[in-house]
């Protein structure tokens, strides 16, 4: 009698598959840093600070959707780097409502600098009492509510990306 013949492309038709090598599981993510978390909020935050202040500057208004961008990126930071701990989201929320009122001075800088024909870091860093004063007379119901929306947008960002 003949054997069978093992069907073609299956190469241990006619046997037990080999045992395989252990593997080694991939290490796990460093999580739950709190630490690392908030700084990573805070670098988050200055840097879109600075970007929102430019877009506001550059356009000459505010933009509702680039403030919650704002809080959605501060709380993302801080949720992908420093894990599910409970601080995170409420710090990212405090970030967030920094970020966007530093990025609307930081408009109002380039705006003014503008005007002036001077420097916006100059203003900024030299005539900040004149920014704020500026802030305050133009502040508006719109400008809370981006405050609100940024935050909000923080802290569920927080939440989801450490889920």
């Amino acid at each position: 009698m003949s054997q069978p013949v093992p069907p073609p492309g299956n190469p241990f038709a006619g046997g037990a598959a080999p045992e395989p090598y252990p593997v080694a599981p991939p290490p796990a993510p460093a999580r739950d840093n709190v630490v690392l978390g908030l700084v990573a909020a805070l670098v988050a935050a200055l840097v879109t600070a600075g970007v929102y202040g430019a877009l506001i500057g550059g356009i000459e208004r505010e933009i509702g959707w680039a403030a919650v961008g704002v809080g959605f990126l501060v709380g993302l930071a801080a949720g992908k780097v420093g894990g599910r701990n409970p601080v995170l989201p409420v710090a990212s929320a405090v970030l967030a409502l920094g970020a966007i009122y530093l990025g609307q001075l930081v408009g109002i800088a380039i705006l003014v600098s503008e005007q002036l024909d001077a420097s916006a870091l100059d203003l900024f860093l030299e005539e900040f009492g004149l920014i704020t004063d500026a802030w305050s007379e133009n502040k508006d119901a719109l400008t809370f509510l981006f405050f609100g929306l940024g935050s909000f947008a923080a802290f569920s960002g927080a939440r989801k990306a450490s889920a």
